[in-house]
């Protein structure tokens, strides 16, 4: 046996007694759940189309990347309808969401009505921004990586506003919730 056959045959053995899975195709429904129960934020994503109209899509895979340069990620699904728009931005805005937001996180997941009588206002690089987010961060396209099924955008970020008061509207079990801090 080679020292990669007995590696193989080890971790297969360890994922049994430790009940684990592999991700493949035929568990993907189960590894979505598991990724589930990492309780996440909710964003909403704008850009322009190339014809100037506004696209934002609802957003959990935002994260921030680094303080010096200012940079933040999040991921677009390549499946997305509204991918295309997100790919070629130069520039875009992430909105935190509220807890008393998820109208809103609707009206931008899929199917929604998006932009569709709602006001807006452009910012100086012509992005369209929401009102009323916990935070806001106004960003250049700093880069685009491969990440499988999605890609990944890292911005600069060139502007930011963020509220005292509130609290983020929250994602997890394939839910909308609440954050209730003070568990000790």
């Amino acid at each position: 046996m080679t020292e990669s056959s007995n590696i193989e045959t080890a971790i297969e053995r360890a994922e049994q007694a430790s009940h684990g899975r592999r991700p493949d195709a035929a568990a993907q429904r189960r590894l979505r759940t598991a990724l589930g129960r990492f309780a996440t934020g909710v964003t909403i994503v704008t850009t322009r189309e190339s014809d100037g109209a506004p696209v934002g899509m609802t957003v959990n895979s935002f994260a921030s990347v680094s303080l010096e340069p200012p940079l933040v990620l999040w991921s677009a699904a390549r499946s997305s309808l509204r991918y295309a728009h997100f790919a070629e931005a130069e520039a875009f805005a992430i909105h935190v969401l509220a807890e008393d937001q998820k109208a809103l996180a609707e009206r931008f997941a899929r199917q929604g009505h998006g932009f569709d009588g709602l006001g807006y206002s452009l910012n100086e690089r012509g992005v369209p921004v929401l009102d009323h987010a916990l935070a806001r961060f106004e960003c250049d396209t700093e880069a685009r990586h491969d990440g499988g099924d999605h890609t990944i955008i890292i911005g600069r970020v060139t502007r930011f506003e963020s509220v005292e008061q509130g609290a983020p509207l929250v994602f997890a079990h394939g839910s909308y919730g609440r954050f209730s801090p003070g568990l000790d």
